[in-house]
């Protein structure tokens, strides 16, 4: 892959240019200073002519006459430390192919074991192979369209996007326009930011005018909402926090009055609600409480923004991702500091009654232990797994690590646990806890959340406006379900949650509990 990037401090004249350098143009008009333009390294045009980086410089500087540099990435694409998803994905994967052989008979056909909407898939060795090449036979003979289908309708649906983004069909709001608000609420997630910027690029460029709604709901009540244009959420996509502000306040019975006024003041059509538990909770009270607030009879959708990953309709929230890099990029450093000495470390993640973080951490981490409450912490438990530490350190081993969820247990604490190890441990090692807190909130948004965040909003876009144009004034929320973005009536929301503990009533990362378990060593 190439990299090449073109600034505008050259004087040189411009010349008419082609329709690939007219995006650029568009943007050097509307403000921007540079430009990036990504090469595949097997990137052809229409007629089978490779396009080089040098030869997208050439035409750079010969249709724009601006200066271009070119970085070719090379190797530096293969190295680096792995994600949390690199290492507790591959490790699924590894599992699931050692029961798969464990299980395999003389007549049993060889498969390839791969990710499908986080399930592990089986297909045919030589199916496998067979489409692998047949992509490359299609793009010899000419045949994108085909070449695109075999990569999947989640490669195509987001090449869509791009090019969307890339080239709208327009950047100014004209006409009649619907007037679609978008708000955050409920805790920080990473990625809010790309959500917001994908909303309101994607808004305008399907025919919206699309408004911005500052701290939550808070701010809907006291009327701050401000119309966004192109270039208001120009540079968001790789910032982290929440430009529109969040807070994790639901709406009060004596607030609802002002927030119907509010929305009838600033004319909104429809409202575009993205976060966490308080953010659907929020929805969801606007949603029922139609009949009282007329106002509030518009189409509302709920895009799912938070670390805890603990929101119905979907397998992954936006943040959640970006979250589990910052734990695992953590308990690495943790684990290197205890390297000299004999030590156990407990480690204390947020997610509030949804384990996946812990868990999700802990098999990427490489924890001996992790404590969710969805099973809950027993002092039977920790006795058992105490006396499996002292025969494994006395042994020789070296480090052991513990995850807890923070809302494992009420009494049987992360300083409960660390002060029993100590006890029970006497001179053998020493214990340390971290309670990571809210740097899990914070940084960048890893690519995947950014892509998730994209995604999930383009859908969400889309459906406003078909209930927009149809007249509709439905609510639903929006989500990952397998490979699929589905969306589900907000209405029967509440009958898929555990509403007493904040999640969902099934939570497919659970299956990953025996995994764990067999790559750990644990005590059970």
């Amino acid at each position: 892959m190439a990299v090449t990037t073109c600034s505008s401090r050259s004087t040189r004249p411009r010349r008419a240019g082609s329709s690939a350098c007219a995006p650029l143009r568009r943007g050097r008009e509307a403000g921007r200073r540079d430009s990036i333009v990504i090469v595949a390294e097997g990137a052809r045009d229409r007629h089978g002519n490779r396009i080089t980086s040098e030869y997208v410089r050439q035409v750079l500087e010969d249709e724009l006459g601006e200066d271009a540099r070119v970085t070719i990435l090379g190797h530096v694409q293969r190295g680096g430390t792995p994600s949390a998803f690199d290492r507790w994905a591959p490790t699924w994967l590894g599992y699931t192919a050692a029961e798969e052989l464990l299980a395999a008979t003389p007549e049993s056909e060889g498969n390839v074991i791969g990710i499908r909407g986080n399930r592990m898939s089986g297909i045919n060795l030589m199916e496998a192979v067979r489409k692998t090449r047949e992509v490359a036979t299609l793009i010899d003979d000419g045949d994108y369209t085909g070449a695109m289908a075999l990569r999947g309708s989640s490669f195509r649906e987001m090449t869509k996007i791009f090019r969307e983004m890339a080239e709208p069909s327009r950047v100014d709001v004209t006409g009649e326009a619907k007037r679609i608000a978008i708000i955050h609420a409920g805790g920080l997630a990473p990625g809010m930011n790309t959500a917001a910027r994908a909303a309101v690029r994607l808004g305008i460029s399907r025919g919206h005018t699309m408004l911005g709604v500052r701290n939550g709901f808070h701010g809907l009540r006291d009327g701050e909402i401000h119309e966004f244009y192109w270039a208001t959420v120009e540079g968001w996509t790789a910032d982290g926090g929440a430009e529109l502000g969040v807070r994790r306040s639901v709406p009060k019975l004596d607030w609802l009055y002002s927030i119907s006024r509010s929305l009838e003041t600033h004319e909104v059509d429809a409202l575009l609600v993205i976060g966490g538990w308080n953010a659907y909770q929020s929805a969801h009270l606007l949603y029922t409480e139609r009949e009282r607030y007329p106002a509030f009879s518009m189409p509302i959708v709920c895009v799912p923004a938070t670390i805890d990953n603990n929101l119905p309709g979907s397998e992954l929230s936006i943040g959640a991702d970006t979250a589990l890099n910052v734990l695992v990029e953590a308990i690495d450093r943790l684990k290197l500091s205890g390297s000299a000495t004999k030590r156990a470390f407990v480690v204390e993640t947020m997610g509030r009654w949804c384990g996946y973080l812990a868990l999700m951490s802990g098999l990427a981490g490489g924890a001996e232990r992790v404590y969710l409450h969805e099973e809950g912490i027993h002092l039977s438990d920790l006795v058992e797994d105490m006396a499996w530490l002292r025969e494994k350190l006395t042994a020789g081993r070296r480090l052991f690590l513990a995850v807890r969820n923070e809302n494992a247990n009420e009494n049987y604490s992360t300083d409960f646990i660390a002060r029993l190890l100590q006890e029970e441990g006497g001179d053998l090692f020493d214990v340390r806890t971290s309670v990571l807190g809210h740097i899990q909130q914070g940084g960048s948004p890893s690519p995947f959340d950014r892509l998730l965040a994209t995604r999930l909003t383009s859908h969400a876009i889309n459906l406003l406006g078909e209930e927009l144009s149809n007249g509709r004034k439905n609510g639903y929320y929006v989500g990952l379900q397998g490979t699929k973005v589905s969306d589900s009536p907000i209405g029967h929301m509440m009958e898929h949650m555990d509403r007493e503990f904040r999640r969902p009533l099934k939570q497919w990362w659970m299956q990953v509990r025996s995994v764990a378990d067999a790559v750990s060593g644990e005590a059970h």
